[in-house]
């Protein structure tokens, strides 16, 4: 991977302990803060509590930052968002980045949170559905943006079905499970993170399938950001990714300060689904890159599989120069992800 792209100037580099104040990149102080617009994939959750941490403790404007965290409608709509730049940096699944990377967004990944798909199907045994086989002819209930609906296309031909042999449905996040329950839909999506709500609804009567399980595992989450902010303001993105993965380090050794300001800054969340969700999110966090690279790092094979994979299942796509497409430049290398 080339990295003379995403060369970066020598001002000041973030130091300190977990807990630590930040120390602002010289000059920080007494200039304005550098404004930042951070779109998520979806409403705020406990896999978003880092950067509510991050945020409470004052680290970004240690850093020289002024964020402002908005809600997502998902990946797709995230994606498009960045590249447009509407929101300097976001979040969004590394497939569908790379989607809108190939019809022209003016975006790169900085960051991999998820190292691991998060991605799984649901549906109750009690509809006669035993397995992906059985979805021809039945509903899947999902937001029109979310990255499961664009990366169906991928699913369906890997279980060996045709694509347009199910018929999706309109949802809200919130009424995935309502729905199901009361059978306005057969199927739902919804990442690996928040199983145990389902598992708590629904018993022994709930099937589902991991897209990891069968050895469809892209790259989730990743923190991206738009590609003239990267060329024009390196540090500010250096800045706010080397914050954000020092939150989430600061949350895989200690999820409560995180926990309670994501609950101070947003309402109506569950605290034991949002401690189970945490547990889960460190799970979908942690492979061989992010233990003995760095926290957040890509690795280049599995990107090129990514690549590959997007180039190979969707009409349209156009070629474009992958290491212009995500950096690991940008990620403080002395902070890992846990191996355990």
């Amino acid at each position: 991977m080339t990295r003379d792209r995403f060369a970066l100037p020598r001002r000041g580099v973030l130091l300190g302990g977990l807990a630590a104040p930040f120390i602002a990149p010289h000059g920080a102080r007494a200039q304005a803060r550098d404004k930042v617009t951070f779109v998520l994939n979806w409403t705020a959750a406990a896999d978003h509590c880092p950067y509510y941490l991050a945020k409470a403790q004052g680290w970004y404007e240690q850093a020289g930052l002024d964020v402002t965290i908005e809600a997502g409608r998902g990946s797709g709509a995230s994606a498009q968002r960045v590249a447009a730049g509407t929101a300097q940096i976001g979040i969004s699944e590394i497939p569908t980045a790379l989607l809108a990377r190939s019809r022209g967004g003016n975006l790169a990944a900085v960051m991999a949170v998820y190292a691991n798909s998060p991605q799984t199907f649901y549906w109750l045994r009690s509809s006669g559905i035993s397995s992906p086989r059985d979805f021809p002819g039945r509903s899947i209930g999902n937001p029109p943006g979310d990255a499961a609906r664009v990366m169906w296309p991928v699913f369906a031909r890997r279980v060996g079905i045709d694509p347009a042999s199910v018929r999706f449905v309109n949802i809200a996040p919130p009424a995935k499970i309502p729905s199901l329950k009361s059978k306005v839909i057969d199927i739902t999506t919804d990442f690996w993170n928040e199983h145990d709500l389902k598992a708590r609804e629904f018993g022994a009567d709930l099937g589902f399938q991991r897209w990891s399980d069968l050895g469809l595992n892209p790259y989730g989450n990743s923190i991206i950001a738009n590609g003239d902010v990267l060329s024009k303001q390196p540090n500010m993105v250096k800045a706010f990714v080397q914050v954000s993965q020092r939150a989430f380090a600061a949350t895989v050794a200690d999820p409560e300060p995180a926990l309670r300001a994501l609950f101070a800054a947003v309402s109506g969340l569950d605290d034991w689904t949002q401690h189970r969700q945490w547990e889960r999110v460190k799970e979908l966090m942690r492979d061989p890159t992010t233990t003995s690279v760095a926290l957040g790092a890509f690795d280049a094979a599995r990107m090129k599989a990514d690549y590959d994979l997007i180039q190979s299942q969707f009409e349209g796509a156009q070629p474009f120069d992958l290491d212009k497409a995500y950096s690991n430049a940008f990620l403080d290398t002395g902070i890992k992800m846990t191996t355990a």
